[in-house]
């Protein structure tokens, strides 16, 4: 597996924990008040603070045990990273304009925020999917 498959699993995968993570502290505090009134900030911060950590540690890692030649990209990781990105941006497209429309409908900032923080999510993990299919399957620039 190239250095560059094994960074798009990490962004990938903590992607994901990280927010399973946040959903089960928002979801645990709203047990005792309403959804709307979480302090939904602070672990907000401290997963996505946490997620970027343990993506520089982890790339580190990785780094430290690749060849010599791992931060050496060719023209095909080139491309797939590109078409990978690529992919990823159409949440933060769908999720800025969900989050335009929720502040016109001049929604709690509760709503706007996670709307803003799912988009992230999701374009790093279809992002990331996007970049290990085309390293597992094949890509064909069009």
């Amino acid at each position: 597996m190239s250095f560059e498959e094994k960074s798009a699993w990490i962004m990938g995968v903590l992607a994901a924990a990280t927010y399973a993570v946040y959903l089960a502290v928002v979801f645990g505090l709203a047990g005792t008040m309403p959804l709307t009134e979480v302090p939904y900030v602070a672990p907000l911060l401290w997963t996505v603070g946490a997620s970027i950590g343990l993506s520089i540690v982890l790339h580190l890692v990785i780094r430290a045990l690749s060849a010599k030649d791992a931060g050496m990209k060719d023209q095909r990781d080139k491309e797939i990273y590109r078409f990978g990105e690529y992919i990823g941006q159409s949440f933060l497209v769908v999720g800025a304009v969900a989050a335009l429309l929720l502040a016109m409908a001049e929604l709690d900032h509760f709503w706007i925020a996670n709307v803003i923080y799912l988009a992230f999510v999701l374009s790093a993990i279809l992002g990331s999917v996007a970049k290990v299919v085309a390293y597992r399957k094949g890509f064909q620039p069009w």
